[in-house]
């Protein structure tokens, strides 16, 4: 009937079918075309979508038990999203099956992708497992390996060809370090919008930059770090600065540190005034960030106990899918999605006021959902900071 593979489905939604009767596969694949026909409009019509490759076959399985049949309609998607959700309930508007009165109510719309994805992850578990001993040393290896490929991604920006990560252009958010070996090691580290001066002096490339992204300057624990952002504050519009521990360079931080230290930055006025500064120089307008860190990362963060173990289960369940758990307000599981899509989903979905999500929370990210009903994120990292938004991390909840 339908000409698309289970394969090209990007979702496939589960249906669950309730008759007052003995009813059979001909009379539910009748009551599905027949009570869904002119529903949506041409454009979402179920034989037409067919026709088209957008919807697959369309399976039905049935138990008969004391004069009633249940069972499960099974339908494939390659429609977007959205459209997948509208042809899903308009399933629920079927009353009869046959001769029988029946209910009709979608129980799952599921992301074919992010099971695809939880597979590859599980299955890549797996054959690491048979090519050396588990333990810390595949451990090791696996981190090497991510290590190796991400320092293989350092780019040349600007017309004095900076070291920089790829997502400098992408980016609103820009870390600015010393040399090279900082932009290396950031990225190991999984920090790709970082890019160096490549020297003392500030290269044109970087003024330029710091007028259309939010600028945080990233130096080594020592006297001549502070000059080099002293530097930077007669030639560049800087919004925030980050500093390696007393003694240390940002070349060599474990990822750890370079977590804390991005976390504790402080804006530039604070810099200023701690070191005495008095430069003159055109600003621009940035978000208001409070000078002290954000709630979750403070002493005395407080989560109820059941409420923490359910975020840390749920994040658990997440590690390595790139997907997010979509909670209401009593923390029920509304639905699970790729992090991704959550900005198409949160505008059709305002119940939601909880994330968990397997993605590092950034300041693009966080602008997004403060323009919705979401109250609290809970991710595995994060770089952002919100008055309206209660952050919690993976680090906060134990698990790393």
């Amino acid at each position: 009937m339908g000409k698309i593979a289970p394969v090209s489905a990007k979702y496939i939604v589960h249906t669950k079918i309730q008759a007052d009767g003995v009813v059979e596969k001909p009379d539910v694949i009748g009551a599905v075309f027949g009570q869904t026909e002119g529903l949506l409009g041409a454009e979402l019509e179920l034989r037409e979508l067919q026709k088209s490759g957008r919807i697959g076959r369309i399976e039905v399985n049935l138990d008969t038990k004391g004069g009633r049949t249940t069972g499960m309609i099974i339908i494939p998607s390659s429609l977007d999203m959205a459209e997948t959700a509208i042809v899903a309930s308009s399933l629920e508007t079927i009353q009869r099956i046959g001769p029988c009165n029946a209910k009709v109510t979608v129980e799952l719309i599921e992301d074919v992708r992010v099971t695809k994805r939880e597979y590859v992850v599980a299955r890549a578990k797996e054959l690491l497992k048979t090519m050396v001993d588990t333990g810390p040393d595949s451990i090791e290896l696996m981190e090497e390996i991510k290590a190796s490929v991400r320092s293989m991604e350092i780019t040349e920006w600007g017309r004095e060809k900076l070291p920089a990560g790829p997502d400098i252009t992408e980016s609103d958010e820009v870390i600015i370090v010393e040399g090279r070996a900082d932009v290396i090691n950031l990225l190991k580290n999984g920090f790709r919008n970082c890019i160096a001066m490549n020297g003392t002096s500030v290269p044109q490339t970087i003024a330029e930059l710091s007028k259309t992204k939010t600028i945080t300057v990233f130096v080594d624990g020592d006297r001549g770090g502070i000059l080099i952002v002293k530097e930077l504050l007669q030639a560049a519009e800087i919004d925030f600065v980050s500093r390696a521990p007393a003694g240390k360079e940002v070349e060599e931080l474990a990822k750890k540190e370079i977590h804390k230290c991005i976390r504790a930055r402080i804006p530039v006025e604070q810099f200023k005034e701690e070191f005495g500064l008095s430069i003159e120089g055109s600003q621009k307008t940035v978000p208001a960030i409070p000078v002290q860190a954000r709630p979750v990362q403070r002493p005395g963060l407080r989560i109820h106990p059941e409420i923490e173990k359910q975020y840390k289960k749920m994040l658990e369940e997440l590690i390595g899918t790139r997907g997010a758990y979509l909670l209401d307000k009593d923390m029920n599981i509304l639905g699970k999605v790729p992090t991704k899509e959550l900005g198409n989903v949160l505008n059709n979905l305002p119940d939601v006021e909880n994330i968990v999500m397997d993605e590092q929370l950034t300041q693009d990210m966080i602008r997004q959902l403060e323009e919705t009903n979401i109250t609290h994120v809970i991710a595995m990292s994060s770089v952002a900071q919100s008055r309206k938004i209660r952050i919690i991390t993976a680090k906060d909840l134990g698990l790393a």
